[in-house]
């Protein structure tokens, strides 16, 4: 891919952050969804579920990795599709091989993204059992859900997804909180305050998967939308008089202005290494990739033939690094480089099939940051009076 060119010379960094594809189907169908509505349409050709055999694959290589680099810690994230979709044997099954193929001195750290429409007392007792912690993607409320996330026939998902949320606020210490992509067509108070209203430990804003071939909804370079939208419910969030909730991204962004490390790929320069697996177990770079072009993000690599190192040392994952050499050399020089980290890798893509463009979101991730920094900056100074 055109571009600044990674160093091929660099030890190899050790992924961290396994982003699992058990089921490659769901039962939703969002329009906006990158894996079924998008230019990439490999899913098609994947098995619906990751079967026994790419299971065991995926637990050696994962077993070696851990071992050859002395990892303390890994993150298994069950994705899909809709993971849940898969069931529980299939989920226990992935949990416990990948738990007894690593060293006695790794942990694992398994967490789901679901929907939410599909939890029952039988999964929510598996992903208890096996310490999984949940998160459910969500627009807002009834409303604002209803208008994108339905089923293919037409019907809407908010009142299974609210009665899922229910049930795993029940269940203590499994929910992990929600994920809300940012529409502009929808009032930002109004999303955070019914969003709220389910009692998340935690919300994840995203900006929607996009890039400067295909443009985000309402985009406009020489303007903010999204940083507007964002920096409303920011100031509703930190004006508080309590914490009601945590906000991943805003968190990331005080943290990296007070020179701590970031929490999201969204920011910073610090993410964990991450690998994607696919039902067949295929290797991706990362899931997002399947907005830019068909077939970019894979390696042509697979669990079954492949070890993880051999992923690492592929320019394509090379080039995914967050490290200020991978960024464009605008982005280099940037007062809020260190923040920023240029944005998520797939923002950037540009019609030359490259990465060495800043995010299509550029102006708004400056905006947001000096927004953010500057409230952080006079509560500082504030406390200090």
């Amino acid at each position: 891919m055109p571009g600044r060119r990674p160093n091929l010379a660099a030890p190899v960094e050790p992924f961290r952050q396994f982003v699992v594809k058990i089921h490659s189907r769901c039962n939703l169908s969002c329009d906006y969804c990158y894996v079924y509505h998008h230019v990439d349409q490999s899913w098609r050709d994947r098995p619906m579920v990751m079967s026994a055999r790419t299971i065991a694959a995926l637990a050696a290589r994962i077993g070696d990795h851990a071992r050859d680099h002395q990892i303390e810690k890994i993150f298994l994230v069950l994705h899909g599709g809709e993971p849940l979709l898969a069931g529980p044997s299939v989920i226990t099954d992935v949990i416990e091989a990948v738990r007894c193929g690593i060293p006695a001195d790794t942990t694992v750290d398994v967490t789901l993204q679901t929907n939410g429409t599909l939890v029952d007392d039988h999964l929510l007792d598996v992903l208890s059992r096996h310490q999984v912690g949940v998160g459910v993607s969500l627009d807002g409320g009834r409303a604002a859900t209803d208008q994108h996330r339905r089923f293919a026939d037409g019907r809407p998902s908010f009142a299974l997804v609210e009665a899922g949320i229910a049930r795993l606020r029940a269940a203590d210490g499994v929910w992990t909180g929600l994920l809300c992509a940012v529409d502009l067509a929808n009032d930002p108070i109004q999303v955070y305050e019914d969003l709220l209203t389910l009692e998340p430990p935690s919300l994840d804003l995203l900006l929607p998967l996009a890039n400067w071939v295909h443009r985000p909804p309402g985009h406009d370079p020489a303007a903010t939308p999204y940083a507007e939208w964002l920096i409303k419910v920011f100031d509703r969030w930190f004006d508080s008089p309590v914490r009601e909730t945590g906000i991943r991204l805003f968190e990331s962004i005080v943290m990296l202005a007070l020179g701590g490390a970031s929490d999201t790929e969204a920011v910073g320069l610090d993410s964990p290494a991450a690998i994607t697996v696919e039902t067949d177990g295929s290797l991706e770079v990362t899931d997002a990739l399947k907005t830019t072009a068909p077939g970019l993000g894979a390696l042509g690599m697979s669990v079954h033939l492949h070890s993880l190192d051999e992923a690492a040392r592929h320019p394509a994952v090379r080039a995914t690094r967050r490290v200020v050499e991978n960024l464009g050399s605008g982005c280099q020089i940037c007062p809020i480089s260190s923040v920023c980290g240029g944005g998520q890798y797939s923002h950037r893509f540009g019609p030359d099939f490259g990465f060495a463009h800043p995010s299509v979101y550029c102006r708004d991730l400056y905006h947001l940051i000096t927004h953010i920094r500057g409230r952080v900056g006079d509560a500082v100074q504030a406390l200090g009076r």
